[in-house]
């Protein structure tokens, strides 16, 4: 298996010779496990990795991953590292095995910052991208991180790519389409789904730059929605693209699906009230509805109540994130925040924001809720009831 190395050296790579015929490459994968299996290979074939360890090509160190959320059917064939059976170490395509970084360059110079997934080579990008590098390699495992599960088959998505390599990818949900994988409900609104950056991407501002991608691709539209609940690595990036772009601060908005107006949150006044370290009681005005309502019925624990707002796994990949509804969520990517230049506030890992300037905490709490409230009914004299939604309170 010294082939595949030779020809990424050579700078051909999957994303730029494979044919976009997803039954045939099924076709041809599901043969050649059938030799693996039996056992009637010629000769034992192996693979080496960079470090220059070599892991033999047999049936027990391969294993199928369902390509599609929504078509189980379609797979991919990876090999898996036999000290640890989590890490892919490389995917059969073209009848021949790729390491995962190769997977994921390109020999196309065209290819350079957010593209539209269109082909079957892409659709495996981001495939590897999701599952591979963010669901086990970069996902610290033992902590509370969300992860996306397998995309839906005609997810709307872009890859981001830098330098000859896929870094990053977002995906949406377009107003119209099904919410989940059944007939039922569709989405009132287009809504940001779920998006991840490599690590050593991160703190570029490539997340800000992907959240702009998708205001500016929907521009016609009077509200777009973030994929509830919001990851604290995506209220950053959402902070930080509203301070810079207060025209969009109206139209942005905390969504479940399908996005009635009874299930979204402004997310511009989330980021005024915690910059104003307000007490829990005004952050509930923030909540969605049905969680208030779970709040609100004594047969609740406080840690049910507590969940809400947070980032978990729901019928699909979201943000860091959950996806058609949401995610296990939006997520993978960490933004950081330079200091006000007003009020020398700065932001650390795992803080969103402090409040400013010298006034009582209570009397600029009572304030915040006052603009809060102002904002909101200027913004409801501009925008127009969803069909089918509920009128805002």
């Amino acid at each position: 298996m010294q082939a595949e190395a030779a020809r990424g050296a050579a700078g051909i790579y999957p994303v730029d010779i494979l044919e976009d015929d997803p039954e045939r490459h099924l076709e041809a994968t599901l043969g050649y496990y059938a030799t693996l299996r039996e056992g009637i290979r010629s000769s034992v074939e192996v693979f080496s990795l960079p470090t220059g360890e070599q892991i033999k090509l047999e049936a027990s160190s391969v294993c199928f991953c369902t390509m599609y959320r929504d078509e189980p059917q379609h797979k991919i064939l990876a090999l898996v590292n036999p000290q640890d059976t989590k890490t892919v170490v490389a995917v059969y395509i073209q009848e021949a095995w790729w390491a995962t970084e190769d997977v994921l360059r390109t020999s196309d110079p065209a290819r350079e910052g957010l593209m539209k997934v269109q082909s079957f080579g892409e659709r495996i990008v981001l495939f590897v991208l999701n599952v591979v590098i963010f669901g086990r390699l970069e996902r610290n495992l033992d902590d509370g991180d969300m992860f996306f599960l397998p995309h839906p088959v005609k997810e709307q998505a872009k890859i981001l790519w830098r330098d000859g390599a896929a870094v990053g990818f977002y995906t949406t949900k377009r107003k119209g389409s099904l919410c989940g994988d059944g007939p039922g409900a569709c989405y009132l609104l287009p809504v940001f789904d779920t998006v991840f950056v490599r690590r050593t991407y991160r703190r570029q501002g490539l997340g800000t730059a992907m959240l702009q991608d998708f205001c500016e691709t929907f521009r016609e539209d009077e509200a777009l929605g973030v994929s509830w609940p919001i990851s604290p690595a995506m209220f950053k990036v959402c902070r930080k693209f509203l301070l810079a772009h207060p025209e969009e601060r109206g139209r942005l908005w905390e969504v479940e699906p399908p996005g009635a107006w009874g299930q979204r949150g402004s997310i511009w006044l989330k980021v005024q009230l915690q910059q104003s370290r307000l007490p829990d009681r005004h952050l509930r005005l923030l909540m969605p509805l049905s969680c208030l309502g779970r709040a609100a019925h004594p047969g609740n624990s406080q840690e049910d109540v507590s969940s809400c707002g947070r980032t978990s796994p729901d019928d699909g990949p979201r943000m860091s994130g959950r996806e058609g509804g949401k995610k296990e969520r939006t997520s993978g990517e960490r933004e950081q925040t330079k200091s006000d230049e007003d009020c020398g506030v700065e932001e650390e890992a795992g803080q969103l924001g402090r409040a400013c300037g010298a006034e009582p905490a209570r009397k600029e709490a009572k304030r915040t809720v006052l603009d809060a409230g102002l904002a909101w009914e200027s913004q409801k004299k501009h925008m127009r009831p969803a069909p089918n939604s509920q009128t805002p309170p």
